[in-house]
């Protein structure tokens, strides 16, 4: 009998493992597609650039970031998908066989197996409130980052949006709950500037033959998309990150 889980990281990959061979993967791109692509208007990405997709999961999101750094006048852009499941990475490289221009790595948000000052752009949608040591994300985010580099978070989950609560209890893993103030503090105690935070509603609409296992009922559900996502924006200032002296790897 195999040995249960036992760090945080485990916990997680462990979990998302199993919603990937249930195709929750597939299942995300649908929930997340209209807010997500409102972010990827406001991230005002380039050909050439070089992009972090945080909590990648099945792909989606990372090959939409491909098709807008891909091939240009700046060169050819590259994006690498980090997600803790192992299936998850391997569903995303099955599923971008025709991208010249992805990397899927399995790997944890606590430890990102990348060198220092190396990404323009950094996304994460809808898995920053799962990595157990959120200070400790934050700080190897800022090690990656480029100077001048540019992050976004998207997440459901947020005080701010009282619906997103009611399937808190429903999770498997345990998550932070924060604010929107309180998520822009912690931004900005890390050294980030330029620290934004905004509402990101989903306008797809529901049906009214839609079944939620999620929400207490369609009216809550439809209120909870109303409210929207909360999307973080910051950026590293101008400064190189050394070397830690250590292998990461």
């Amino acid at each position: 009998m195999a040995d249960k889980p036992s760090t945080p990281d485990e916990k997680l990959q462990h979990e998302f493992n199993r919603w990937a061979e249930a195709g929750e993967g597939e299942k995300m791109q649908n929930h997340h597609l209209d807010i997500t692509e409102k972010t990827l208007r406001l991230m005002d990405l380039r050909p050439g650039e070089r992009v972090l997709d945080l909590g990648c999961g099945s792909g989606w999101a990372t090959r939409l970031l491909s098709r807008l750094v891909g091939e240009g006048l700046e060169g050819f852009g590259q994006v690498v998908g980090l997600d803790v499941s192992d299936e998850m990475i391997r569903q995303a490289r099955a599923a971008s066989k025709d991208f010249d221009n992805i990397l899927y790595v399995w790997g944890s948000a606590l430890q990102i197996p990348w060198e220092e000052n190396f990404f323009d752009k950094v996304l994460s949608v809808e898995s920053f409130y799962y990595y157990p040591d959120q200070d400790r994300s934050l700080a190897e985010l800022f090690r990656v980052m480029a100077p001048h580099g540019r992050l976004f978070i998207l997440i459901n989950l947020y005080k701010d949006n009282a619906y997103s609560l009611q399937w808190v209890d429903k999770l498997k893993v345990p998550v932070h709950v924060h604010s929107e103030a309180e998520y822009v503090e912690l931004l900005k105690k890390h050294a980030f500037e330029n620290v934004e935070s905004r509402r990101i509603p989903d306008d797809t609409p529901t049906p009214d033959n839609y079944q939620t296992k999620s929400f207490q009922s369609l009216d809550d559900l439809r209120a909870f998309k109303k409210t929207g996502a909360l999307l973080l924006m910051a950026t590293k200032p101008d400064l190189r990150t050394p070397a830690p002296g250590y292998t990461i790897y």
